[in-house]
């Protein structure tokens, strides 16, 4: 396992299956999933199956979402980090994608903003990655603000998967 990254609040570290539990409280929510696919799991065996996915994508590209836990009471608040996409999406195929999604309750905190930020700061530092890219409903004004506090910036429009999507990127200014 990677060494976790510490913020001002949070732990970021790699999803353990001990997570389980936080993981079907995050994607078994409705509401969670109304600006990615209107489909949250039915049981936990589905979260323990994407926990396996995650930690397959950690031994195939050395990245995958990391677990975001809150220091203070060592929380599981939801996952966040960088994902290697083989799928071409918006014209794209072979990139580094900064995602995040937590739990209701854990919402206008700041803590997606903060988790993203030592992302990206991971990402150009030491990954070495030349550009992260990021994309969101169209609709989804909470999650566009957070890219664009994490520094990306809006570059097109498109439909993926039958939904407007917005795409975002930003280069890292060390190369």
């Amino acid at each position: 396992m990677k060494n976790p990254i510490e913020t001002e609040r949070l732990i970021l570290r790699e999803l353990l299956l001990s997570d389980v539990d936080g993981m079907f409280e995050l994607d078994s929510n409705p509401n969670v999933h109304l600006f990615v696919g209107n489909n949250p799991v039915k049981n936990i065996e589905q979260s323990v199956e994407y926990i396996h996915f995650v930690q397959k994508q950690y031994k195939d590209f050395g990245t995958g979402r990391w677990a975001v836990i809150l220091k203070e009471t060592n929380e599981f608040l939801g996952w966040s980090g960088i994902k290697f996409i083989t799928d071409e999406i918006n014209g794209h195929t072979n990139f580094y994608e900064i995602g995040y999604r937590l739990i209701e309750k854990h919402w206008g905190k700041g803590y997606a903003t903060e988790a993203g930020k030592a992302f990206v700061n991971y990402a150009f530092n030491e990954m070495k990655v030349d550009a992260l890219y990021a994309y969101a409903d169209a609709g989804n004004e909470n999650s566009r603000k957070i890219l664009e506090k994490l520094g990306l910036r809006y570059v097109n429009s498109f439909e993926h998967e039958g939904e407007i999507e917005v795409w975002y990127e930003i280069k890292n200014p060390n190369l």
